[in-house]
């Protein structure tokens, strides 16, 4: 009997290639911005439970779609199961789903404000430069990893901000709050570079275990999370939130004896790193929002 390629995608496979999994570090962040504006959230939950749609499952999920498309060749070495290289998303049906799904994050956001609009429009373009030749930032670790933190953090933050705020400017600390964790995000999202590390170099991709070495990439991983966390427990201090401070450096010191366990394999313990020491970090990013609501 002679089998046949599909010439349609299966649906389950569509919704893998939007990765489920990934959509909640931006909606959290989204969620951060609103709970530090000071403004109750019970008088806006219907522009926050589409705010925070849009950050998710929309624009990330949308992100993921363009960024398998673009690393179908990558993914044929490192994870030959994923939808496109497994032949389960066939043709050109990854590009089309990457397309339709910007465009329906862009026509969502719009019902939220033009700030909204606009903020949701930089994350998209940040997430097809990331993937998409001749730029495709995540060829290089340091560039990559950086729009990464900006467009799931940062972004996602001041959307949560102007959601609630409307025409209102947020407040000054919970944007520098959203500067901070951004850069604590490249840290974070290192730690997704070392399951690959063997592809990228077939590739061409210039991670930072690649560039670095897997032992200094894990150190700097480290220390880019550990920085911003520290400068934000300074400034809570000078803001006038003690225990809010004393909360994220007790958050640091977990992560402290997480990382240094990672430090002694990072390869073999980086999925580990970051199931365990990412979801402790972000847990600060939400005691940081609301200890500048009366700030805001």
């Amino acid at each position: 009997m002679t089998s046949h390629a599909r010439t349609t995608p299966e649906p389950s496979a569509l919704l893998e290639l939007l990765k489920p999994v990934t959509w909640f570090p931006p909606i959290w962040a989204f969620t951060c911005g609103a709970v530090s504006t000071g403004v109750p959230l019970r008088d806006h939950w219907r522009p926050v439970i589409t705010g925070a749609l849009v950050a998710g499952p929309l624009v990330c999920g949308a992100s993921q779609a363009v960024n398998d498309w673009y690393d179908r060749h990558v993914d044929a070495i490192n994870e030959p199961q994923r939808p496109i290289p497994s032949g389960r998303v066939p043709g050109r049906w990854g590009f089309y789903m990457a397309v339709a799904w910007s465009l329906l994050s862009a026509a969502v956001a719009s019902t939220l404000g033009t700030r909204a609009l606009l903020a949701t429009i930089v994350g998209l373009i940040m997430a097809w430069i990331y993937s998409m030749p001749p730029l495709r930032l995540k060829e290089n670790g340091w560039w990559g990893n950086l729009a990464v933190g900006i467009s799931y953090e940062g972004l996602a933050w001041i959307t949560g901000t102007a959601v609630v705020l409307n025409a209102l400017a947020p407040a000054r600390p919970t944007i520098i709050l959203a500067v901070l964790y951004s850069v604590a995000a490249h840290g974070i999202m290192t730690l997704n570079d070392f399951k690959a590390i063997e592809g990228d170099i077939q590739c061409g991709v210039r991670s930072l275990p690649v560039q670095l070495g897997a032992q200094r990439a894990a150190w700097v991983s480290c220390g880019v999370m550990l920085v911003p966390q520290l400068v934000v427990a300074g400034l809570l201090s000078m803001w006038g939130k003690p225990m809010a401070s004393i909360g994220i450096l007790g958050i640091m010191v977990v992560q402290l004896f997480i990382m240094r366990w990672f430090l002694a394999k990072p390869v073999e313990r980086a999925l580990y790193m970051s199931a365990f020491g990412v979801p402790i970090e972000v847990a600060g990013m939400m005691l940081s929002a609301f200890a500048v609501r009366g700030i805001a």
